[in-house]
């Protein structure tokens, strides 16, 4: 990874972090999905198929991932763009990239409260400028704020992918064959957590998940791809919504 593919990964990251307004819905509910920032990154460094395998193994764990109010129990930003370029310069699997993105994500969600902590001071700033009619100043407060957050976040993206990619390598190879297998299992199950929380949202009653394992079924012992199993996930979500609304209006 050279110099400027390093500086476009972490202003990318940057801009698809949660505090950050320059993209709008553009940002973090986009580019900051690791599905699509390891397209990017795939894009960047040249790998696109690599980059898409491992933004969907890191999604997975997150996908059931919801951020209410000030709540913010993993940040996907740090997640998928500095453990996927990271995953990449190393030549690893989806694993290693599930693996290494859990610690990430934990550092990800100390920056922000960083930024919300210290960005206090701008707040009260403002509210002063407004009650003296400094109003034009108290416009410009929001991209000052902007400050701190382009410190966490481009910063630490940059040094962790272009400084720390020589130790990823050597940490990669230097990994032992049991130790391999425990980053395997680790990394092989962390994705189920991310289904498990989605599947709490979605399924309203427990008779709901026998959806879920008639397509686990099809897929796992049938060996059915992703398309057949939709359409057939289709069929019963419609004949589920049609019937289901028939019997539901009878009995009332």
């Amino acid at each position: 990874m050279n110099l400027f593919q390093a500086l476009l990964i972490a202003l990318l990251g940057y801009l698809s972090s949660i505090y950050s307004p320059w993209l709008s819905l553009g940002g973090w509910y986009t580019i900051g999905r690791p599905l699509v920032a390891g397209f990017l990154i795939g894009l960047i460094l040249g790998d696109v198929q690599q980059g898409i395998i491992l933004g969907a193994a890191v999604q997975a764990l997150y996908i059931g991932l919801v951020t209410p109010g000030g709540s913010m129990p993993a940040d996907v930003n740090f997640a998928a763009w500095i453990g996927i370029p990271l995953t990449m310069v190393a030549g690893q699997d989806a694993n290693f990239a599930v693996a290494l993105s859990v610690p990430f994500s934990f550092l990800g969600v100390a920056a922000v409260y960083s930024v919300v902590s210290f960005n206090t001071l701008f707040v009260h700033q403002q509210d002063k400028f407004i009650e003296e009619g400094q109003l034009e100043k108290a416009v410009r407060i929001p991209v000052v704020g902007q400050i701190s957050n382009f410190v966490v976040r481009f910063v630490p993206t940059f040094l962790c992918i272009y400084l720390g990619q020589d130790f990823a390598i050597a940490f990669a190879q230097s990994i032992p064959e049991w130790l391999g297998g425990v980053l395997f299992t680790f990394g092989s199950l962390l994705p189920l957590i991310g289904f498990a929380i989605l599947l709490n949202y979605v399924a309203k009653k427990t008779t709901d998940l026998t959806f879920y394992l008639v397509g686990f079924v099809l897929a796992a012992s049938l060996g059915l791809g992703i398309v057949p199993v939709l359409v057939f996930a289709l069929l019963l979500a419609y004949m589920d919504f049609r019937y289901g609304k028939d019997d539901n209006r009878e009995v009332a």
